[in-house]
């Protein structure tokens, strides 16, 4: 590796919005990382279901295609 070229490597606490918490290391020189999902709470992980509504991105989509199958039923 070529000298003083590279950010510095640090301990960095990684906090999910579930609880969890865990020390890694990361370039980022705050030393902290807030992050969404973890291995604690991402469904894949878990095996349970649960969507992850940011910004009401889901409700959106559902409103919209609701009032499309209302006016294609209403049609019919």
């Amino acid at each position: 590796m070529k000298k003083d070229i590279h950010p510095d490597y640090v301990d960095t606490q990684v906090t999910c919005t579930c609880g969890a918490q865990f020390v890694t290391r990361s370039t980022m020189s705050s030393g902290t990382i807030k992050s969404d999902v973890c291995s604690q709470c991402h469904p894949f992980y878990t095996g349970k279901q649960k969507i992850l509504d940011t910004g009401g991105r889901v409700a959106r989509f559902e409103a919209r295609y609701a009032k499309k199958a209302e006016t294609k039923a209403d049609s019919k």
